[in-house]
């Protein structure tokens, strides 16, 4: 195993925020755009302290996530977790994710085992609380084309791309929240598709069957989502939540109020809080003047102010303040909130004492926090999420082979080749055979004069061998050139299959392979390794190593 500080990685691909760094390691400088560092003890408690004296509906919000899970055939833990959250000394620890196809990107299972870990060492530390992971499906974003495609690699160790075709040919429309879109007969097309990809293995079958299980024809993205995390993570005790119901949005109508009411409020407390943090950073998202989406027949529309109260954008609809507060009174589950009104609902909903973030998420993070208080919300503690690239035995073999440094992989793959290139070239035919040749002929020419004296009628023999050797000196060069060329393609076809397993498409493994890969290869008992392996308090990048 290996560690990387994130500030170490070079290329901007890989490469880490200003922010995000200072955040891990030099929290002092950022420390007024968050609610507390991770890193320090009492701010933990801290959090306990004001999250806890929050009072939320405990008790709805129970019976909402028992009947959520119960329908997404959670295990027995689970319902015990869900059952804790009725105390007032239990608190979530969340996180969450689109729903993407197959479960999306590795670190989306990083994520959910950093949760659950993290949510066991804060009961361990603080004895006198109780602490569950929790999981906020991301069921209502709109962009199919996100999640609709999967990357692995194929058994000839090229990345390979998979797509569910059938959301993609009608995304040009609206399909309105994508976690609630039916899969139909056309995921057959992409299992066919995967499994002529994948290195038929002892676990091929088993792997298969369990994700058509979970993605089947009539179910649901979300649904799949959660049934293949529920089997993976058997026994987990984590907690799903799904926020696009109408018993979540009911729970939820205080905060669409506010933001409807005070057109602008929010906007304009997070342009505030994002003009400060460019002075040093950069802002990474735009609050729009109403945080809010409406579901309407045709899709999800974004909710925007007009003179006679307020349109949808892009769907020519009109409604009065009063028409639409009383459509949210009646159909509380047609509103559904943006990326900055997100968070909020997920804080106002559960006693969140901490949000396991990636480092984009981090960053947004750091301009909610005069939202927060605007909701009279207690914000979370954020906690960056486990970041890990998995190095198989073949690929470290090769990067021992050429002698690379760790982080020399963590490159542009033509970088890579440039150096492998020049490592392995210090041989060099063209001079070599120069200076032989040059040698040679100055050899024989040195026999002229000598062959002259004793027999002139030598010298044309004398030509004629030299003639002959410099012609067989040539071929050998050839031969010699075309001999380090397949050397050459050997080595540098090599050093794609490490970038591709690596540094896939110039991105960290993480942000790219899809976990089916690794499952596949060494069964489903991986992701029980992969717990044991994350280790989720070093705060840097982690390089494990896995024999084949």
């Amino acid at each position: 195993m290996n560690w990387i500080p994130f500030d170490d990685f070079s290329s901007e691909e890989a490469g880490f925020s200003k922010l995000f760094l200072d955040y891990i390691s030099n929290y002092t400088s950022i420390q007024t755009f968050f609610s507390g560092n991770v890193q320090e003890r009492k701010d933990w408690n801290t959090a306990i302290q004001r999250v806890g004296a929050h009072s939320r509906d405990r008790s709805k919000l129970v019976q909402i996530l028992s009947l959520q899970n119960k329908d997404f055939q959670c295990g027995v833990q689970t319902l015990a977790n869900i059952d804790l959250l009725m105390n007032d000394n239990t608190f979530a620890v969340v996180t969450g994710q689109q729903v993407g196809l197959f479960s999306g990107p590795l670190y989306t299972i990083y994520k959910a085992i950093a949760v659950i870990k993290l949510a066991s060492k804060l009961s361990a530390d603080f004895p006198g609380y109780q602490f569950v992971p929790v999981f906020w499906l991301e069921t209502e974003d709109h962009d199919f084309e996100e999640i609709a495609s999967i990357h692995i690699l194929n058994a000839s160790n090229d990345i390979a791309t998979l797509t569910y075709e059938e959301g993609i040919k009608n995304s040009a429309h609206n399909l309105g929240s994508v976690g609630h879109l039916e899969l139909t007969e056309s995921i057959e097309q992409v299992f066919q598709h995967l499994q002529s990809e994948l290195l038929p293995t002892e676990f091929t079958t088993k792997v298969l069957d369990l994700f058509r299980s979970a993605y089947r024809p009539g179910t649901t993205l979300s649904k799949a989502f959660v049934y293949l995390l529920n089997v993976l993570l058997e026994n987990s005790g984590l907690i799903f939540l799904d926020p696009n119901t109408p018993e979540v949005k009911q729970l939820l109508s205080p905060i669409f109020k506010q933001e409807l009411t005070n057109i602008s409020k929010s906007c304009q407390l997070v342009i505030s809080e994002s003009e400060r943090l460019e002075q040093k950073y950069h802002a990474q998202v735009k609050p729009r003047s109403v945080n809010l989406f409406l579901h309407q027949p045709g899709g999800r529309f974004g909710i925007e102010p007009h003179p006679d109260g307020f349109a949808l954008k892009g769907a020519r609809q009109y409604f009065t303040t009063e028409e639409l507060l009383n459509l949210l009174e009646q159909s509380p589950e047609s509103f559904s909130p943006n990326v900055v009104l997100r968070p909020i609902c997920q804080d106002f909903l559960l006693p969140t004492i901490s949000y396991v973030a990636g480092p984009a998420e981090i960053a947004y993070f750091a301009q909610f926090k005069l939202l927060y208080e605007y909701f009279d919300i207690p914000e979370p503690l954020i906690y960056p999420r486990a970041s890990l690239t998995i190095i198989e035995e073949r690929v470290q073999k090769i990067i021992d082979k050429f002698d690379l440094k760790l982080l020399q992989v963590f490159q542009e793959k033509e970088f890579v080749k440039q150096f492998v290139a020049e490592q392995i070239s210090d041989f060099k035919v063209e001079p070599l055979f120069t200076n032989t040749a040059g040698t040679i002929e100055e050899s024989l020419n040195s026999l002229r004069g000598g062959l002259e004296k004793i027999d002139p009628t030598l010298i044309p023999a004398l030509e004629n061998t030299l003639s002959k050797i410099s012609g067989n000196l040539s071929v050998l060069k050839e031969k010699t050139a075309a001999a380090q060329a397949r050397q050459n393609q050997t080595a540098l076809r090599q050093i794609d299959r490490v970038s591709d397993s690596v540094f896939p498409l110039s991105s960290l493994q993480e942000r790219k392979i899809n976990l089916v890969y690794f499952l596949n290869k060494y069964g489903l008992e991986f992701v029980r390794w992969l717990h044991q392996a994350m280790e989720i308090d070093k705060f840097k990048h982690q390089v494990i190593f896995i024999n084949e």
